[in-house]
């Protein structure tokens, strides 16, 4: 689940446009291709399992989708057509991941029932029906569910996808969900730091945890473990911990748009205190909507949480975010006013060549 604070980022992004040193250069028919400034440099991130290291790479961007893969401007509740299909082009034209919402309830004020499907369940059918592309979650709302429940449904997903689950996790913000569930909402933070702990210690054999979650004494064991022996858990926005408990714990962070000065600033604090806990760099990533125009060139308009906007620029916004230290950017297509799939043929031809990982 992602609520994106975006505020005045239109007027932001023109600013980043009239400034910007990115400079794009027409390839293969006029499709934008990569700029010749190079993003910053970085630490080599940790190689986890197949699907973490195929998104995530130091200094560059990847592209991934937020599912449901389909347009549904008027209604916060989507139809799912071909909702399995578009994920599978979505593989075909080389997106790297897909993004799956916890949304247990449609809220109506939320205003986005996300993909209606449980995401666990969601997953295991888009592992047997996808061969490469990353699965990732964002995010799973940990204080609303048992951690022991999550860490078997993550490891299972993660085995039958052949280690390519990205688990992104968070504290939550819909307070309506939490008497439904009888939970409370103010200390959704203690509660969503125990359960990233608990589903840590899952991937020990026969672990010891004493907590509020439960008690194991080193006598059961839970299977299956992950591919890597451990899930990659991605935090979401601060999920109410200190920022060096989020630097130092999780395994890379979901932040929100930001202008991309404020983006810089944050994903360098961020990696300072990474340093600070001496431990590997870890990667960065955003969300943003996008309805794509048919002019290659069309200026950036505002649109809910996200621009209607042309190729080139929406390539030259991409570009500085490289350049901010963002290594994957997950597009939502909800606001896209032409066909979804011929969106996604297009962002593909035009947009991925200018991010395609070589190795």
């Amino acid at each position: 689940m992602w609520v994106l604070v975006i505020g005045r980022v239109s007027a932001q992004f023109q600013s980043v446009m009239a400034r910007s040193h990115v400079h794009l250069r027409a390839e293969n028919g006029g499709s934008a291709a990569a700029s010749s400034a190079a993003p910053r440099a970085a630490a080599t991130f940790p190689s986890i399992h197949r699907g973490y290291a195929s998104i995530f790479r130091s200094g560059r961007l990847s592209l991934g989708l937020v599912v449901p893969l389909e347009s549904y401007v008027h209604s916060s509740v989507p139809t799912m057509t071909r909702h399995v299909e578009r994920v599978q082009l979505a593989e075909e034209l080389g997106f790297g991941a897909v993004w799956l919402r916890d949304v247990p309830f449609h809220v109506p004020s939320f205003g986005d029932a996300g993909q209606t499907f449980d995401p666990f369940v969601y997953l295991g059918l888009l592992a047997g029906s996808t061969d490469r592309i990353a699965l990732g979650t964002a995010s799973i709302v940990l204080p609303l569910r048992h951690p022991a429940h999550v860490a078997k449904a993550a490891a299972t997903a993660d085995v039958l996808s052949g280690g390519r689950l990205v688990l992104g996790v968070a504290s939550g913000d819909r307070p309506e969900e939490y008497p439904a569930l009888a939970r409370p909402f103010e200390d959704r933070g203690a509660r969503f730091r125990s359960s990233f702990e608990y589903i840590r210690s899952m991937g020990e054999t026969f672990p010891a945890v004493d907590g509020e979650h439960g008690t194991l004494n080193g006598t059961i064991d839970m299977l299956p473990k992950p591919t890597a022996g451990r899930l990659p858990m991605l935090v979401t926005g601060a999920s109410r911990q200190d920022p060096d408990w989020l630097a130092a714990n999780g395994d890379g962070w979901m932040t929100y748009p930001r202008s991309v000065p404020a983006q810089g600033r944050a994903i360098d604090d961020f990696r300072a205190r990474i340093r600070a806990a001496g431990q590997p760099d870890k990667p960065v990533m955003q969300p943003l909507y996008v309805d794509l125009a048919d002019d290659h060139d069309a200026p950036p308009q505002p649109i809910h949480l996200g621009f209607r906007l042309g190729v080139r620029p929406l390539v030259t916004y991409l570009r500085s975010l490289e350049e901010a230290g963002v290594n994957h950017v997950a597009l939502n297509l909800r606001f896209q006013r032409t066909d979804v799939e011929e969106t996604m043929r297009r962002l593909a031809a035009e947009v991925l060549p200018t991010f395609h990982f070589s190795d």
